[in-house]
């Protein structure tokens, strides 16, 4: 674990919705982080005011490089410059990765099923990646399958979705959408509310045991919880994450 502030450059920037943004930086001395983790961004104003936020690493990198995908609050401090202003050769101070509890460890041969809530997918996003990078190695303790239940808005709030398409392809993940406002056109599905009966379908049985991941506003990560464990699962096996934000729907 990292501790300290220090400075990252900016090295590419990418768009993935209309008010999300992937930024890839560059932290010298980063030697890898664990799936799951975060980091901490520090901006500072000229008068000499800061803002600090913990943004979800996105990516399975070795070495010092991370993606931090970052969704523009209306009210932010920090998240509207990250969307908007900040280009490759910027330069941002940033403490971590951190966290210990909130990450995969490929040592557990569960079958894994991550659960986000909009942007709650980024850091099941990383564990994806590096379940994926681990797989097409042939390194072992990454042959346990892995699912993803994602609820989002509209097929265009998603975040990753060719990549997660094509991930898909793989009999090691599957990934299951559920859509709240706008349904991919011609789907012949309609926009719903993530509900216990969907999610139980969409989830391994409890005699899995596999390990869960939640992520997502508040009121969303507490409401899948309690239905995993009033249907039987381990409330130890169900790590959550949550962040600021009200509603089931995303």
């Amino acid at each position: 674990m990292r501790t300290g502030w220090n400075v990252a450059e900016v090295i590419e920037v990418r768009q993935e919705t209309d008010t999300a943004r992937t930024l890839r930086l560059r932290l010298p001395g980063l030697t890898g982080h664990r799936p799951g983790q975060h980091v901490d961004v520090r901006l500072t104003a000229p008068d000499g005011y800061t803002a600090v936020r913990s943004y979800s690493v996105a990516s399975a990198l070795p070495g010092d490089e991370l993606e931090l995908t970052v969704e523009e609050l209306s009210d932010g401090e920090v998240s509207p410059y990250l969307v908007h202003q900040v280009a490759a050769g910027d330069q941002l101070e940033v403490r971590g990765p951190v966290g210990g509890w909130f990450v995969w460890n490929p040592a557990d041969p569960a079958p894994v099923q991550l659960i986000a809530g909009g942007s709650g997918v980024v850091p099941l996003m990383a564990m994806i990646r590096s379940h994926a990078a681990g797989a097409t190695d042939g390194a072992p303790g990454f042959a346990a399958p892995f699912r993803l239940l994602y609820s989002v808005r509209s097929p265009a709030s998603a975040y990753y979705g060719a990549e997660l398409d094509d991930l898909a392809r793989s009999p090691l993940l599957t990934v299951t959408c559920v859509y709240t406002r706008e349904a991919p056109a011609g789907s012949g599905t309609r926009p719903r509310r993530l509900d216990a009966p969907t999610l139980l379908d969409a989830i391994p049985p409890v005699s899995d045991t596999p390990a869960f991941f939640v992520c997502g506003a508040t009121a969303f990560v507490e409401t899948v919880a309690d239905w995993l464990v009033q249907a039987g699962y381990p409330a130890d096996r169900i790590k959550t994450e949550r962040y600021g934000g009200t509603g089931i729907t995303p």
